[in-house]
This record gives structure tokens, C-alpha cells and sequence, in this order.
């Protein structure tokens, strides 16, 4: 069960009235004040607009022939004057009673826009003095109402206010704290609020190949449980633990799991949900949050990307006084707070190496579980879980899954299961096969086939070349991984051909020779075009960019260049992320280094010509027969490949 905290009624919230309500009453007052304000200066304008005079000063004007038209209420005669009136005798009537009425009349003699009005007497000659004097005069057939100027004077002005209000600022205030209470309520904390007694989806059960991680958490749970074993020896809780590990691999899953084992109440919100564009909103935020925990104790709060307020504040161009002071108040509550009633700090994030040195010190988070990315054990008890959820055919093999994913993370794996159950839907089957898996595995990685590119002939021969030249050597090298499958079906990746190589087993180190098999393996397509067709495409760009990054790795991290011996030249960062390297030597070492990658990758290109120079013959019938069929198997590959060795 999920409750928002940020307005309203709810467990926060006791003992105050609804957000809301005050939210509307705000408007209620609000709005009447600036109606009344409107009705004033509405009033004030109508006044200015309207004169009075007298019955007699209105006769005058009428036998003057100075009036345009009149209109006859039931209680008044409002009239209207010629412009081509005359000014000195206008002025003449309207000015022989000013003095006494304190009358303003135009120097001109004109009354311009005005309507001049005066009281409706019994005289029953006046229709026959007005038609003499060719007056239009009229009366309204509709009555004033009491109740209808309210409306249009009151009511209306309101509802339109309120609409105004409900469309902008309602909008505005959610922004700035959600719910009613609008700006009133920017500094409530935004975190939601599970309550794990309820809600036991989540447990251990559900998160698999993380182990590690399980068994230090799993000691955070077992505290919140039974504390009295841990207080008689003197050990203290720990007050935080750090997630730290790549996009994808349950580290928000792990902290759901914590809560839904432990049963305790659930805080989670986002580390940007702190920082907004006013100063002191996230530290007030920070403050509620933890409030907020103190009432439901024992509780876990769960902090995701804490990198957002958590940057480190040394050596910074421009500060953010917004982020920094948020930060400041979250290092002075996880100080402040009692640890032995139950409040447990979780956090979050990808990129721990730029968050602030104080708050990773013991004492506030106290713990660093590292959520790496799953081995082969670790992948196949992944795909285990998700696969309950499916229905699966007897004969799937979901080791062989868990081998051809090296690398993948946990939503990854997830989410494979999930595409080759909806192809499985799509070919209208009832169950999850082999193939099925197989294919959703290249779906991740190289896309969808495009059955809609037709290569010509020249193009499709290129391909095919390429394609067996990357099999022929890494079937004729030691060191290299063995062939699962060559196709030249072009994928919506960009690939037009691929061909996919699956370990026997999992590789934690890697030798020199396994790395310059690699390469060769990579250069071979290449090498392939330039036996067979004696020229180059752009079709190896993808294989020559990961052949330099190897080679350069080799160089500048791994220690296995003879001229640079066991020199580090570059520097891994942002670990989690991307895993860029930074170059760390001087500017002359970096033109030595390019002329070094350049020489291992030209010796690998030598070593592949010679594998496929000596195998031409292979390389040709093999090339012909994935030309017809668009597809091989690894193991038709291979027995390909005895018969051409037998014969």
C-alpha cells in the first residue's frame, strides 16, 4: 500500500487540518478581496462616466435641441448629448445649478462620453415634447435584478478567478511542494511511503544474484528484528549503507527488499526531489523527511541517486547554494538522529566516486555494498526468477542463455524474458522456447531483424565474406571463443551481418594471448574484404574501434607493451557509467602509445591475413553457403569446417 506524504491527510499528518481545505479558504479569501477591489474601481470608473442633474436642466436641453436620445427606466431618464450641440448653451443649462451641486462641468461645454441621468417624475407631456424635438427616446423591455447584478458582480468575477487559480497556480504549487497547500506546503518532504506490514511482495526471495550484497543486508534486517542480541555485546546499528553498482542491477529492488523483510515502514524518494530553483526548500525537505521517519520508527528511508545532492563541494567552478545547503542538513540529521530506534538510511548511486567525503564517513554511512553486474551463476539464477513468471518449454537450456549475456545486468536479463515471451505470443505458441530466448538475446544486443533491406549481390558477397572471416579465425585460433552463430540478416542496430561467439565458461582474467585473439578476430573481416574482393569497406568500422580500445587498454591499464613496460598511463572514472579512461601521462608518451596500439593492431591484421591466406579454399565455400542460406550454426560451422579438413 503506497501513501503520499507531501499533503493532505495522511499518518504525517495528525492533528492538523487537511492541506487542501486551508489551500481553498486561502483562495476563498483571496479572491474576495480582489473582487471587492474590482467591484470598487469598476464602481469608481461607472461614476466618473455618469453625471446628475436636474429634471428642469433636463428640459432645457431637450428644448435646446442638444439631446441625442433617451432612455426611460422605472426609476431615472438617462440621456445621451448631440456632439454638434452648442457648447456655450450646454454650459449654459449644466452650469446654472453647479454651484450648489458642486457639479463639474467640461470647459468645452461637452460632456464627451459621459451619460447624464435624473430622476423620472409624472409628466405626461414628456412623450410629446421629446417627438417634438425629434428625440429617439426608448424604454427596456428587460428589468434590472437584484440577484443577476450579484451574480455578475460577485459570483462571476469569482468562478473565473477560481479558474485562473486551478489551471496556473495549482500547476505551480505541485511544482513546488504537490497538493493544495501550494507554496505553503514546498518544504514537505516528497518521499512516499509504503507500509511493508501490508505489503510483502518484496522480500529476498525476489532478488538473485547479488549474494554479497543479501548477506549485508540481511544483518541490517535481523538488527531491526531483534536488537537486544546485538545491544548485549555493545554493537551499535549501522546507520546507513550505500548502494553502489551499475544502471540495472536491483540496487532499488535490494532496498525494497530490506523493508519488505524487515516489515517496516518504507520511505523512498529520489535525491533530485530535494533540490528546487528556491534557496532552503531541500534543506527544509531533508528536515520533514526525517521527521517523518522519527514517526514511524522503526523505518528505512531510501534515498535513489544521492548523487543529486551529494556532490562533492571541493574544487567546483560555481557552487549551488540550493544543492550545498541541502546537503549540509542532510549530514547534520544523520548525526542528529538516535540510531537505536530503528531508522535506517539507504542510498543509491552510480557514482560514488564524486560524492562529498563527508558523507561517506563512518557514521553516516557506515556501509558500501557494492552491486556489480552478475556472473555466469549469478545470470542464470537471474533468468530463474523471471522465468517463473513465464511458461517455459521442458527442454530450455537457461545456462546457455546465461552464457551468451557476459555483461549483462539484472534488467537486462529481465527484460530479455519478457521479449522472447511476447515473440513466442507473436508466432502463436503457448510457451517459451529455446529460440525463442536466442532471439530475444540478439533482439537486446543487435535489434530487430530488418527484413526490408535487400542487399545486391556485390554487398551481400562482402558481408559474407566478413562474417566467415571473423568464424574462420576464431575457429583456427587457441585462444579464442568458440562460434554459436554467423548470419548476414541485417539488424536495425546498424549491423549488417554479426557473428556471435559464446565462452565455454566464465572469464574473470584475461592473457595477453586472449587479448591478441581478440583483436585478430576483429581484424579478420577485414582481412577477409581484402583477400577476397582486394579492397576495403566501411563495414569493419564497428570491429576496428573495439580492436583499438583493446589494443590501447593493453597499453595504457593492462602493463603489456614492451615499451612502456608496467607504466599506467590512463585512469578509469566513472566506473559504473560509461568506464571512461583518462589519459594520465605527458603529451610525448601519448604519440609513443598511438604508435604502439597502431603496432599491435598491425600485427594482428598480419596474423589474421596468414590464418585465412592459409584456409582460402574454407573461407570460399563456407562464404557460398551463407550466401544461400543467410544463417549458420555454430555446430553446422564446425561440421563444415571437419569436411572440409577431412577432404
Amino acid at each position: 500500500m503506497e501513501k503520499d506524504t507531501r499533503g493532505g491527510e495522511g499518518p504525517n499528518r495528525q492533528g492538523r487540518e487537511p492541506d487542501g481545505k486551508n489551500g481553498f479558504f486561502n483562495f476563498l479569501v483571496i479572491g474576495i478581496v480582489i473582487t471587492f477591489a474590482l467591484n470598487i474601481v469598476v464602481g469608481g470608473f461607472s461614476a466618473n462616466q455618469r453625471v446628475e442633474i436636474g429634471y428642469g436642466q433636463f428640459l432645457s436641453l431637450v428644448e435646446a435641441d442638444a439631446v441625442k436620445h433617451v432612455r426611460i427606466e422605472n426609476d431615472q431618464i438617462a440621456l445621451t448629448l448631440k456632439e454638434d450641440a452648442s457648447a456655450g448653451r450646454v454650459r449654459e443649462i449644466l452650469g446654472a445649478d453647479n454651484s450648489a451641486g458642486g457639479m463639474q462641468v467640461p470647459e468645452n461645454g461637452k460632456a464627451g462620453s459621459r451619460v447624464f441621468y435624473t430622476g423620472r417624475l409624472d409628466d405626461p407631456a414628456l412623450v410629446e415634447r421629446l417627438n417634438s424635438k425629434n428625440v429617439a427616446f426608448y424604454r427596456p423591455i428587460i428589468r434590472s435584478n437584484p440577484i443577476m447584478e450579484f451574480i455578475s458582480s460577485w459570483i462571476f468575477p469569482l468562478l473565473i478567478f477560481y479558474v485562473v487559480y486551478f489551471f496556473i497556480m495549482r500547476k505551480f504549487s505541485a511544482q513546488m511542494g504537490g497538493g493544495m497547500g501550494g507554496i505553503l506546503n514546498a518544504g514537505k518532504s516528497k518521499a512516499k511511503y509504503y507500509d511493508m506490514e501490508k505489503n510483502t511482495h518484496v522480500s529476498f526471495d525476489d532478488v538473485a544474484g547479488q549474494d554479497e550484497a543479501k548477506e549485508s543486508l540481511k544483518e541490517m534486517v535481523d538488527y531491526l528484528h531483534r536488537p537486544e542480541k546485538y545491544q548485549e555485546i555493545g554493537a551499535k546499528q549501522p546507520k546507513g549503507a550505500l548502494l553502489v553498482g551499475p544502471p540495472g542491477t536491483g540496487k532499488t529492488l535490494l532496498a525494497k527488499a530490506v523493508a519488505g523483510e524487515a516489515k517496516v515502514a518504507f520511505l523512498s524518494l529520489s535525491g533530485s526531489e530535494f533540490v528546487e530553483m528556491f534557496v532552503g526548500v531541500g534543506a527544509s525537505r531533508v528536515r520533514d523527511l526525517f521527521a517523518q521517519a522519527a514517526k514511524h520508527a522503526p523505518c528505512i528511508i531510501f534515498i535513489d541517486e544521492i548523487d543529486a545532492i551529494g556532490k562533492s563541494r571541493d574544487n567546483q567552478m560555481g557552487g549551488n547554494d540550493e544543492r550545498e545547503q541541502t546537503l549540509n542538513q542532510l549530514l547534520a540529521e544523520m548525526d542528529g538522529f538516535d540510531s537505536s530506534k530503528g531508522i535506517l538510511i539507504l542510498a543509491a548511486t552510480n557514482r560514488p566516486e564524486i560524492l562529498d567525503k563527508a558523507l561517506l564517513r563512518p557514521g553516516r554511512f557506515d556501509r558500501r555494498i557494492i552491486v556489480e553486474k552478475p556472473d555466469l551463476p549469478g545470470r542464470e539464477a537471474i533468468l530463474l526468477v523471471h522465468a517463473k513468471k513465464v511458461r517455459l518449454e521442458k527442454t530450455v537450456n537457461l545456462r546457455e542463455i546465461a552464457l551468451a549475456t557476459s555483461g549483462a545486468a539484472g534488467a537486462d536479463l529481465a527484460n530479455m524474458i519478457n521479449e522472447a515471451a511476447l515473440r513466442a505470443v507473436r508466432l502463436g505458441r503457448n510457451e517459451v522456447t529455446q529460440e525463442d530466448l536466442m532471439e530475444a538475446v540478439e533482439t537486446v544486443i543487435a535489434g530487430k531483424e530488418k527484413k526490408d533491406r535487400i542487399l545486391s549481390k556485390k554487398e551481400k558477397r562482402m558481408v559474407a565474406f566478413h562474417e566467415v572471416g571473423h568464424a574462420l579465425a576464431s575457429a583456427l585460433q587457441k585462444h579464442s571463443q568458440p562460434v554459436h552463430k554467423i548470419t548476414i540478416v541485417p539488424r536495425t542496430m546498424g549491423a549488417l551481418g554479426y557473428t556471435m561467439n559464446l565462452p565455454e565458461e566464465e572469464h574473470y582474467l584475461l592473457t595477453k594471448s586472449d587479448l591478441l585473439a581478440q583483436i585478430t578476430c576483429l581484424l579478420a573481416g577485414r582481412a577477409a574484404e581484402e583477400i577476397e574482393f582486394g579492397e576495403m569497406s566501411t563495414g569493419a568500422a564497428n570491429d576496428i574501434e573495439r580492436a583499438t580500445r583493446l589494443a590501447r587498454n593493453m597499453v595504457t591499464q593492462y602493463g603489456m607493451s614492451e615499451r612502456f613496460g608496467l607504466m599506467s598511463l590512463e585512469s578509469l572514472q566513472n566506473q559504473y557509467l560509461d568506464g571512461r579512461n583518462v589519459f594520465t601521462a605527458s603529451e610525448a608518451s601519448g604519440g609513443d602509445v598511438d604508435r604502439e596500439v597502431a603496432g599491435i593492431l598491425e600485427n594482428c591484421h598480419t596474423e589474421a591475413l596468414h590464418l585465412l591466406r592459409e584456409n582460402r579454399d574454407k573461407l570460399s565455400d563456407i562464404a557460398a553457403c551463407l550466401i544461400e542460406r543467410e544463417t549458420i550454426s555454430g555446430a553446422e560451422f564446425m561440421e563444415f569446417l571437419e569436411e572440409q579438413k577431412s577432404a
